[in-house]
């Protein structure tokens, strides 16, 4: 590598370019399998293409692919769809999401798992995820089921398995030529590693603390056998922990001085937490076995639950399976399983202020974003993001901004502190249209420190080498050691790279900060 003293400004100014990648619609394949409007797409492709923007992202989705039958694969619409990307200049980011769309905030088409997997869960519930009172989500298959036979003769990580196989295998030529770049892989609902404890599907509404998800039959025996392995066969799942829209304290578990505290709400806690760590680092190893030698990185995805992020209970992030508290850190042991797979960390809520939110919520989305991000970091591994919500005004831009180089510039090298990439969320009309269009193209130009559009990583330190094989099993114990609470990496108070908006942009920061 060239010494920064023999670089030129633009070289050195290249260090600091973090790329930035657009999300397509969700249904931009319909449930049919169909790619239904190519010429728009293809349009809208080579708008994104002239607005310097590095590449896209895509859902792959299980219920699209694999829904005539088990292991009947159809990847032509895909292909069509990769060809008009390749041809449109753009590299690829590939969501392998086994999860289903439909009921959570966005989802603006519905496409549900294959057809033949729910037929499964009609005689057998308790292959989704379940709450206290029986209610069952299809969202997403229970990790009680990740190692059982139940699903037409095979476990759900053999599936989730076999399906990345056979995209390795019939997307082939994309993956030789360098267009797909990197390969989420979808461990939980909306594609996240997380239980499902807050579904709109449900009732769920903004910000209730949500439900636990461990009520199936499968999850109940994990649970009850390892309560007995501790010596306490007496302890059984919480059933004190409220519901969907309750708030921490008018529950037994939460509230102050509550069960989470206690030596059984700990055991149940850390249990709930490492089935979440086992599960993503088991899929991550077979995803790895798939790709391994393809010249692309791997990444999964943790969400933002930025609400009671205040609160001593942090009890939305606990309910979903991060358990995170002020003296635990619930983030830093993902990041160092996903340093044994080479995977890059992708979290979400980018934009989002504290300012912006309301204060009942007891929300701090800067604090978690920091907090986050330093635990990657400190684990070496790469970070990603994307914002929750689509906004389209300086204030969030300049938000994400800030987060993607938290001390801003370095002028003679690369920065300490710099994000792999960021995904912006996401392809629309909205986004299209001309004064948003035109203030979304500086905050590309912006994220790329000032410089034009770079078609080779390796000039901004992006090396892209063939995938490795995982390294060796983390135990447990040295998971959990990365529970030990630090303060994050010092953040800037804003962005050196500022996007100044026009009139209407100021106001539409200033109103989300108004509706709190």
């Amino acid at each position: 590598m060239q010494a920064a003293s023999t670089l030129t400004y633009e070289e050195k100014m290249l260090r600091n370019y973090v790329p930035i990648f657009v999300m397509l619609p969700l249904g931009v394949i319909t449930v049919d399998n169909v790619l239904e409007d190519k010429d728009k797409l293809v349009k809208e492709l080579k708008e994104l293409q002239a607005a310097g923007v590095d590449g896209v992202m895509i859902d792959v989705w299980w219920g699209i692919i694999e829904s005539k039958g088990p292991k009947q694969y159809d990847w032509t619409a895909y292909r069509s769809l990769f060809q008009a990307v390749q041809e449109c200049g753009l590299k690829l980011q590939a969501i392998m999401s086994f999860h289903q769309c439909g009921g959570n905030v966005g989802d603006v088409v519905t496409i549900p798992l294959p057809q033949w997997v729910l037929d499964i869960g009609e005689s057998d519930p308790d292959i989704f995820y379940t709450n206290l009172k029986g209610n069952r989500n299809p969202e997403y298959l229970t990790l009680g089921v990740d190692n059982r036979c139940l699903l037409s003769g095979r476990t759900a990580v053999e599936i989730y398995s076999d399906y990345m196989k056979s995209f390795r295998e019939n997307i082939a030529d994309f993956l030789e030529t360098g267009l797909i770049i990197d390969i989420e892989v979808g461990l939980g609902p909306a594609g996240e590693l997380r239980y499902p404890s807050y579904p709109e599907s449900q009732g769920w509404v903004f910000p209730g603390i949500g439900e636990f998800q461990c009520y199936d039959k499968y999850l109940q025996a994990d649970f009850k056998e390892a309560a007995t392995a501790a010596g306490h066969p007496e302890w059984e799942l919480p059933d004190n922990a409220g519901e969907y829209n309750d708030t921490p304290e008018s529950t037994e578990f939460f509230k102050s001085n509550g069960t989470y505290l206690t030596e059984k709400g700990k055991f149940f806690l850390t249990w709930y937490s490492n089935k979440l760590l086992s599960h993503g680092d088991q899929i991550l190893d077979e995803a790895n076995k798939a790709f391994v030698g393809c010249k692309l990185k791997l990444a999964a995805k943790v969400s933002g639950i930025h609400w009671w992020y205040k609160a001593d209970n942090h009890a939305a992030e606990l309910t979903a399976g991060y358990y995170n508290l002020k003296d635990r850190d619930g983030y830093r042991p993902i990041a160092r399983m996903l340093s044994r797979h080479h995977a890059i960390l992708n979290f979400t809520c980018l934009e989002m202020r504290d300012s912006e939110q309301s204060a009942d919520a007891k929300s701090a989305p800067q604090e978690l974003v920091q907090q986050v991000l330093s635990g990657g970091w400190r684990e070496n591994i790469e970070v990603a993001g994307e914002n929750a919500l689509s906004r389209y005004d300086s204030t969030a831009y300049n938000q994400i901004l800030l987060n993607a180089r938290p001390n801003g510039i370095n002028r003679d090298s690369q920065p300490k502190l710099r994000m792999y990439g960021v995904t912006y969320l996401r392809l629309s009309d909205e986004l299209l249209q001309k004064t948003n269009l035109n203030l979304f193209k500086t905050f590309v130009k912006k994220m790329h420190a000032d410089q034009d559009y770079c078609p080779d990583p390796e000039k901004y330190n992006h090396h892209l080498g063939p995938l490795e094989r995982s390294k060796p099993e983390i135990s447990i114990e040295h998971l959990l050691e990365a529970t030990k609470a630090e303060d994050p990496f010092p953040w800037d108070k804003e962005t050196d790279m500022k996007v100044s908006g026009g009139l209407l942009s100021n106001l539409i920061g200033k109103l989300f900060s108004l509706f709190k």
